[in-house]
């Protein structure tokens, strides 16, 4: 595993307490790092993926102020430059994706085709 200094993607400060908050109910944090990246499927045909997993031999690993998260390599081409951001409002709860790589999005903002 590779790890680098310079993220791909920007995490708020908002979307960064939400998920070391997260992170610290977890039953065993230990081993578990952030994972960010895409997989197939919703309704545009791309969806973002957010959990914690533990590495592979694929990943890169980057700190985001002392928390480590991990990225399949072949996932940068579609995230890289991506915002991550979590709402607390009454109308916007949960976290958001603003892809600058993303040729389309539906409504729900979590599913996006390159």
């Amino acid at each position: 595993m590779v790890t680098e200094t310079v993220l791909p993607i920007k995490i708020t400060g908002p979307a960064l307490q939400e998920i070391k908050r997260l992170h610290s109910e977890l039953e065993d944090p230990s081993g578990m790092f952030l994972r960010i990246g895409v997989k197939g499927g919703g309704c545009s045909g791309m969806s973002y993926l957010l959990t914690f997993d533990n590495a592979k031999d694929t990943d890169t690993m980057y700190d985001v102020e002392g928390l480590s998260m991990i990225m399949d390599k072949a996932h940068l081409m579609y995230v890289y430059g991506m915002e991550v951001d979590f709402g607390d409002g009454l109308n916007a709860r949960g976290f958001t994706f603003t892809n600058p790589n993303a040729k389309e999005t539906c409504g729900c903002g979590t599913s996006f085709s390159a």
